[in-house]
């Protein structure tokens, strides 16, 4: 597949529409945002489990430079009927309604909090590859995007990990989704070919290096409309930290993935309700699958990696509740193909995207069969590409 990043032609062409919006190429910076996926450990992030997540070639691309003024004029080649999008650095913390600026707004404002001096406006162009509300994170790729752009514009002297933290702070302080750091910490540390093990708790983490052999990872896409604000992701935030709650009347525990599965299923009756165990048994059991799993995926046990990723959704539908009619028709058809080793929802659900393991010269057919079943039950298709591991947000050298 060719990125954009790897297309010189695409950023020739990027550079033109900055010309025609904008005026003049001086200056001007290039930069570019994965998108991300989730091998597996799906909502332990704001549980303090582990996660397992890839940043992807599949992203954002940025086209900026300063101003000399305090004005911001921002620009989307995806929502090209919106014009240009302006504002005075001293109104930056009015939200604007629905509209994808926030995200960058956001990032200033958490900036300029930790004390990060953005004094100066500045023109941005952005061209998004992820499909919006795709579960591949286009806002936390947005959010670090804006945040290398800003890093190298003023010259902040800020640590990628911080920079990570401040992505994560914006999607909820200024954008009101009450996510973890996975997202954030997956495309501001992604590395081409590896993947990330990351302890939420710790924040430590160690690069796995994706060897799959004659396996590929192949995203498929819904294309169900989602807004996490509008979905229950806040709810299940909230549902989490109550269970939480009650099992600390008697457990000297900071979070969810401090418990093993026997731990927790000798204090349910802590809880006291069933929907409330539900989830919590999902954040549970999935922070053991991930740590299994991650075992699993060196030493290079696909089979085993692949039937965690099925345990996984079967978990996350029965007990987070979180798939939904599409995402269950994707991952249980895939699950049920020749050459596919495990599929799974990957993202918060409620659409979005499945990922499936399958072996390369299955996928024609997988697509075919699954393509034709997703279309048949839902009515409209399904999307399927090749995930490609790719490198974190940074600045990019352009000539």
């Amino acid at each position: 597949m060719a990125t954009i990043v790897e297309n010189s032609k695409v950023l020739s062409k990027l550079t033109g529409k900055f010309i025609d919006v904008f005026g003049g190429k001086e200056g001007l910076k290039y930069f570019f945002s994965p998108g991300r996926i989730n091998l597996i450990g799906e909502h332990t992030d704001y549980n303090g489990g582990y996660v397992f997540p890839a940043s992807i070639t599949i992203g954002t691309t940025g086209l900026a430079r300063l101003r000399h003024d305090t004005k911001v004029r921002l620009y989307s080649l995806n929502f090209e009927k919106d014009g240009i999008f302006e504002f005075d650095l001293a109104t930056v913390r009015e939200k604007t309604d629905g509209e994808w600026i926030n995200y960058v707004k956001g990032m200033i404002v958490a900036l300029q909090e930790a004390g990060y001096q953005i004094d100066k406006g500045f023109e941005l162009l952005v061209s998004g590859e992820i499909p919006t509300a795709s579960g591949l994170s286009s806002s936390a790729s947005l959010e670090l995007l804006a945040g290398v752009v800003l890093e190298n514009l003023f010259g902040l002297n800020i640590s990628r990990l911080e920079l990570v933290k401040l992505g994560q702070k914006t999607e909820n302080d200024y954008i009101g989704v009450n996510s973890g750091i996975l997202d954030q910490f997956a495309i501001g540390f992604g590395e081409i070919g590896k993947a990330i093990l990351l302890d939420c708790n710790t924040l430590e983490y160690e690069m796995v290096p994706a060897e799959l052999g004659d396996v590929e990872i192949v995203i498929m896409n819904t294309n169900k409309p989602r807004a996490l604000t509008e979905s229950k992701y806040n709810e299940r935030f909230a549902e989490t930290r109550e269970a939480l709650r009650r099992l600390q009347t008697k457990l000297s525990i900071q979070s969810l993935g401090e418990l093993s599965n026997e731990e927790f299923d000798a204090n349910i009756d802590l809880i006291g309700d069933n929907t409330l165990v539900k989830r919590a048994r999902h954040a549970v059991y999935e922070n053991t699958r991930c740590k299994i799993a991650q075992k699993a995926f060196v030493a290079g046990n696909l089979k085993e990696f692949g039937k965690l990723l099925n345990a996984s959704h079967a978990s996350l539908k029965d007990d987070y509740a979180v798939t939904g009619l599409e995402l269950d028709t994707l991952a249980e058809t895939a699950q049920k193909q020749d050459g596919c080793l495990g599929a799974r929802m990957t993202g918060a659900g409620f659409g979005g995207c499945g990922i499936a393991l399958v072996k390369h010269d299955a996928i024609p057919d997988f697509i075919k069969k699954v393509g034709d079943k997703y279309e048949e039950v839902v009515g409209y298709p399904a999307s399927f590409y090749v995930a490609q591991i790719g490198s974190g947000a940074t600045k990019l050298d352009v000539e």
